[in-house]
Order: C-alpha cells, then structure tokens, then sequence
C-alpha cells in the first residue's frame, strides 16, 4: 500500500483530499505545517508528497527545497490559481508536478499516479541501461543518438534530441523552461520560451503525436513533460 503525505493548512482539504486518497486504497498522513511536514517526510517514508504552497510557517518552496537535500520523493505541489512564478520557483527547485486550486479529485489522482510511476521508474524503470531511455512506445539510444517511436525511426536534429532526452530522464515530470534552456541550450539561457515553442512543435509533427493523446505536453506559462498516454488513463 502507497502512503501518500498531504500537507495544507485548511482543515477543509485535508479531509477531502485524504478521503479521496483513502476511498482508492492508499494510506494517508496529513500536515498542516511546514516543520510537521517535513518532520513526516523523515519519520513516515512516504511514497508521495502532495504539498501545499501557502503555508503558516515554512514556505512550501522552501519545504521542496529543503527536502531534495537528501530525498528523491515525489512531490506534487498545491498552488493557488494564476501563480505561475510560484509553481516554477517550486519545480526549479525540485517539485516533479502541480495542481492548481481549485482542483479536483480525479486531476490529483492522475497526478499521484504519474508520480508514483515515476519513482518506480527511477529505480529502475525506463532507463533500460546507461544509455537507453523508453517512456511508452518512444525509445531513445543516448549513445547512438537514435530515437524510436513504436519501431519507426526518428530523425532529430540535435537540439531536437537534447530536449526529448532530457524529457524521457524525467518521465512525467514537469520541467520548467529556464531548465531545459540551460540544460540544453546552455547556462547562458533561460528566457527564450520562443526557442522551446519552435522545438516543441517540431518534435510533436516527428513522434506523431496525437492532440487527443498527447506525449509532449505544455504546461502552459511552466515548461513541458513526456508522458506515456496510458500513464493518465481514468480509472486506475
């Protein structure tokens, strides 16, 4: 059985959330601080976080911080509607994903489940060696530089694999603009959003991607993540 943490300050949505989790079979512990969260994370080993921005003490970005010090847990942030700074200043420093308030159950349901594949995967998931990266049908040779989407080859440009590589490392985990600008680009970059729309664009007409069932997916005014369509079916 998961245990996923929930930390947020209104009582309120402490409830909903942790009977929402509960009623689909996981164990919950809840927080209502930042000092108790973190206390939780160490004494709870949870398998998820789910964890609230605006709280009375430490803040939630600092929380995310502090915690990737020495965890990897999978953090999934609660943010306010319309505070994007916040929710990159949350995944620059290490949150893997967000759901704006208001929300609803199934949303951060979708989300603990990519979350929770996600941290089965980094130990030993996608990464079928050093240097081969699979999430869903698309399958990416480091070393040879080779990309495959359900057996047919791919042709990208560097730049064009640098961005999907970086993506498949971190499968459905949200990645700000300002680090795949660094990461790819160079530590000189991060603010040519223009550079990753161009990029983004191309790499869906090359995997065909299906706007229905989308692997590169914008997060709007935040970055990009690669998913595995079937890692958001309802109902799992």
């Amino acid at each position: 059985m998961s245990t996923i943490l929930v930390v947020d300050d209104e009582p309120a949505i402490l409830r909903a959330v942790g009977a929402g989790l509960e009623a689909r079979g996981f164990r919950v512990v809840t927080a209502a601080t930042g000092r108790a969260a973190l206390d939780a994370i160490t004494t709870e080993a949870p398998d998820v976080v789910v964890l609230d921005l605006n709280l009375p003490d430490v803040d939630g970005v600092e929380v995310c911080r502090r915690v990737r010090e020495w965890s990897d847990v999978p953090i999934v942030v609660l943010s306010a509607e319309g505070s994007e700074h916040r929710k990159v200043l949350a995944l620059d420093v290490g949150a893997d994903d967000y759901v704006t308030k208001p929300f609803s159950m199934a949303e951060l349901l979708a989300r603990v489940r990519v979350a929770l594949r996600h941290r089965g995967r980094a130990a030993g998931g996608p990464v079928v060696d050093d240097a081969v990266l699979v999430v869903g049908d698309v399958r990416l040779d480091v070393a040879r530089h080779e990309v495959t989407v359900a057996g047919r080859a791919v042709d990208l440009t560097p730049k064009e694999f640098g961005f999907l590589a970086l993506l498949a490392r971190w499968p459905g985990r949200v990645l700000t603009h300002r680090a795949i600008l660094q990461e790819v680009w160079g530590p000189e970059y991060g603010t040519e959003t223009q550079y990753l729309r161009v990029y983004a664009s191309q790499l869906r007409k090359k995997l065909a991607d299906d706007p229905e069932r989308p692997r590169l997916v914008t997060e709007p005014g935040v970055g990009y993540r690669l998913l595995d369509p079937a890692d958001l079916r309802p109902g799992e």
